[in-house]
């Protein structure tokens, strides 16, 4: 029983200082022994009711005192600590659109009007999206280390500007598909391109081939890793911190896999390996560990798929210059017009689903299969070819009638 400095009897664990404040202190089931203040014994008597009670029911944290910035490094090199380099580069990407504005307050002080405002001071809905899953599952795995109680990320309203429904992906019309061909045989990067819409490999994929995964015999290309730019995550690493090239393996078994070529994959890959071997003959010497890349730099090293992502923003003002409806592109684009070619045509969706190497024919259709205009128009004038009752005016000479008020 402690007692008051005039020896009167205050209660378990409560105690008056000689400054005339009280205290009280209780061991808490971190097994952590806790001290609390007060001014008056009646303010240490509540106060300690309070903290027993969020004790006994597991609602308090086994420490008050961390910052944002120190949870995130230890989400980092713990709870990510196996994830791939370009993921946990991604994860910091993430963080660093709100470290100025949360990274210095305490876990415990993070309520939602604080969140809302940083996440308010964002850019766009898409990077608001992207931002909070990595805050939630930060947070997430906070409470399941006891230090919160409550995750006010998950009530974050990621929907503020305009952009709030995710835009429809880029999907080549097929005059913009000549466009974009003709536009892009002025670059280096003409083959790469080229096969991306004729296999509907991803960027990395394509530039971490090897001629080991090209099977000419058989026509077949087999998919086995992506390369990709990124920064050292590795703190044993020599590296570390520095700019690298690396290979990385499929995300999941389906992403290894093997593509039937087209004649036109295969002349693609014909008129590569002519190519590169006439830059080998020029000297150029390969880096260790690439010396079998298929795509290369006209110094024979890796591309970087910064650099072909820079140069479709070219293609595409270059083509936007003449044709003003032409829509800007990225290397994924390729990706999404493939599949949806494929569709079109008449593919079967499974078959689909293991060309792009997806985990579920559900993210093949709902995610790479679209329907262009010019789709929508071929399949209603199917569904009027079947139609018991002649129309006066046939669907594609109808949509062949400009200035016509219907």
């Amino acid at each position: 029983m402690g007692k008051s400095l005039t020896g009167k009897e205050l209660g378990q664990g409560i105690s008056q200082r000689k400054d005339g404040r009280y205290q009280a202190r209780f061991t808490n089931r971190f097994g952590k022994r806790q001290t609390i203040y007060g001014k008056t014994l009646n303010e240490i008597r509540q106060k300690l009711r309070t903290e027993q009670y969020e004790d006994e029911k597991q609602i308090n944290v086994i420490s008050s005192d961390m910052t944002l910035d120190e949870w995130f490094e230890i989400w980092m090199d713990t709870c990510k600590n196996n994830c791939r380099d370009s993921s946990r580069q991604n994860y910091r990407v993430s963080y660093n659109r709100i470290r100025n504005s949360l990274g210095w307050r305490k876990l415990n002080g993070l309520n939602l009007i604080v969140l809302q405002q940083a996440f308010n001071e964002l850019k766009s809905d898409a990077l608001r999206r992207d931002t909070k899953k990595t805050l939630v599952d930060m947070l997430n795995k906070a409470i399941d280390s006891d230090l919160l109680h409550k995750n006010a990320a998950k009530q974050i309203n990621t929907i503020v500007t305009k952009d709030s429904k995710p835009e429809e992906p880029r999907v080549l019309k097929l005059e913009e598909t000549d466009l974009f061909l003709e536009a892009a045989s002025h670059y280096r990067y003409f083959n790469e391109f080229s096969l991306a819409l004729e296999t509907g490999m991803r960027i990395g994929e394509i530039i971490g081939l090897k001629w080991s995964d090209i099977d000419f015999a058989n026509r077949t290309i087999y998919v086995k890793r992506t390369l990709v730019y990124i920064i050292c995550e590795d703190k044993d690493d020599p590296k570390y911190g520095k700019w690298r090239f690396d290979f990385h393996e499929p995300k999941t078994d389906k992403g290894r896999r093997k593509i039937p070529m087209t004649l036109k994959a295969y002349q693609i890959l014909k008129k590569q390996l002519l190519w590169k071997r006439g830059i080998e003959a020029k000297g150029h010497k390969a880096p260790e560990g690439f010396e079998d890349l298929v795509f290369t730099t006209t110094k024979n090293t890796p591309i970087s798929p910064r650099d072909t992502t820079v140069v479709m923003k070219y293609i595409s003002k270059r083509i936007a210059s003449k044709e003003p409806q032409f829509e800007p592109l990225t290397p994924h684009t390729l990706r999404h017009t493939f599949a949806t070619r494929c569709i079109e045509r008449g593919m079967n969706p499974k078959t689909l689903q293991i060309i792009l190497g997806h985990s579920t024919v559900h993210i093949t259709l709902n995610l790479y299969c679209h329907v262009t205009d010019d789709t929508l128009i071929s399949e209603m004038c199917k569904f009027e070819a079947g139609s018991k009752h002649e129309p006066q005016t046939s669907c594609a000479s109808a949509h062949s009638v400009t200035g016509v008020a219907l």
